[in-house]
């Protein structure tokens, strides 16, 4: 009676196995030996720009608003309507694009008087607008 073959339907994973750990000597040997590349920068000089002071919007407790330079620290602060507040930021903003704003407004204000502020600002297209807070925890 002939002898059935069977079909060995694993695959033999040694001569793998012998070839990763040649790679793995051959790699362990040649690292150390391969310097490691030095890049070398470009230089841009000493002169870099710095940010612009932003203009800042006060919010008193009485919600009053105020404008101030924080570029110009000697300027004094200018108490302004919501009106006459907006066409004076779309020019600064026009001969300064990179002039950003912040809002700074008093613990005591109600939340609806920045939300209006903002509100008006984002109307008219005012750009780079933050809120400025004090960091520390109570």
């Amino acid at each position: 009676m002939p002898r059935v073959r069977k079909a060995i339907n694993e695959m033999n994973v040694v001569p793998y196995i012998d070839v990763m750990l040649v790679l793995l000597i051959i790699f362990m040997v040649t690292a150390p030996l391969v310097a490691p590349g030095e890049i070398e920068l470009p230089n841009v000089g000493s002169a870099t720009i710095t940010p612009k002071q932003p203009f800042e919007i006060l919010i008193r407790k009485d919600g009053q608003l105020q404008l101030r330079n924080r570029a110009k620290p000697n300027e004094p602060t200018q108490r302004l309507s919501i009106e006459n507040l907006i066409p004076r930021l779309i020019a600064q903003q026009q001969e300064n694009p990179d002039q950003a704003v912040v809002i700074s407004a008093d613990e005591a204000v109600q939340y609806k008087e920045v939300v209006a502020v903002l509100d008006a600002l984002q109307r008219h297209q005012i750009k780079k607008v933050g809120l400025l807070v004090v960091p520390g925890a109570k």
